[in-house]
């Protein structure tokens, strides 16, 4: 089974970019989209194929995950629960036979980390969602994270130590997560991998010098590492500031 996770910046403005080629070509089992930044009704395309669940943030042009998925869930769930969270469109849950998919985009803190307490809040909030879902059966999380777990994880840890996305706090969560019985199928399957990236800022050649965090994962609960295949980044697949990642589990969870 072929799980994809992509920030696209923006959906319609990806289309015009190359997104149906990519997306033609990977076949997905079950493509997920984070930063689809519409509504849906304001899609002139559609996925074939696919069975389609849409997640929009209340304010038009903002945030907003999609799961496209060739088998129809048992059940689809949209945020946590909570309402403060729950109307930028950041969370679409798709219940499997064998698991639950997760798509998030995590909120950004923002420059001057003027986001940085909520975020805090939020990743308290989604770490108890998530452990709720896993009393259940197993979990596979995936999207913007918004967070380079470890100084591997990007290209300049040091000027970068109290930026958005590499903060002590925000670090400290992701591992706060991991411990609690999570896997990051990338770092899993590979290490030590350096310059392996996810997101390029637009400025300064940033991309064509490779000068990029992995702030795009795909997390599974523990009881799933045997489960694991294969985890790819497509740093070659253009029409964002993000490139698509990906899963490969053996089929029969």
């Amino acid at each position: 089974m072929r799980l994809i996770s992509w920030n696209v910046n923006g959906l319609r403005a990806c289309m015009n970019k190359g997104f149906m080629d990519f997306f033609q070509e990977i076949d997905a089992d079950i493509f997920c989209i984070q930063e689809s930044k519409m509504q849906q009704d304001q899609a002139n395309f559609q996925f074939d194929g696919y069975f389609e669940y849409w997640n929009c943030a209340q304010k038009k042009g903002y945030s907003g995950v999609v799961v496209l998925s060739k088998t129809q869930p048992l059940s689809v769930s949209y945020g946590m629960g909570i309402s403060h969270h729950d109307n930028e469109g950041r969370i679409i849950c798709a219940e499997y036979e064998g698991f639950y998919l997760v798509n998030v985009y995590t909120p950004n803190s923002q420059r001057e980390l003027t986001r940085l307490e909520y975020r805090m809040e939020w990743e308290e909030d989604f770490r108890s969602f998530l452990k709720n879902l896993e009393s259940k059966k197993s979990v596979i999380v995936c999207g913007d994270l918004n967070v380079a777990h470890q100084e591997i994880d990007l290209k300049n840890p040091k000027t970068n130590r109290r930026n958005a996305g590499f903060t002590d706090e925000e670090r400290e969560k992701m591992s706060l997560l991991l411990e609690s019985g999570f896997i990051d199928t990338f770092r899993f399957l590979y290490p030590s991998l350096e310059g392996a990236y996810s997101w390029w800022s637009y400025m300064g050649k940033a991309r064509e010098n490779n000068t990029g965090w992995r702030i795009d994962y795909f997390l599974c609960s523990q009881i799933l590492g045997g489960q694991i295949k294969e985890a790819k980044i497509h740093p070659n697949v253009f029409g964002s500031d993000h490139c698509p990642v990906e899963l490969e589990i053996f089929d029969g969870i």
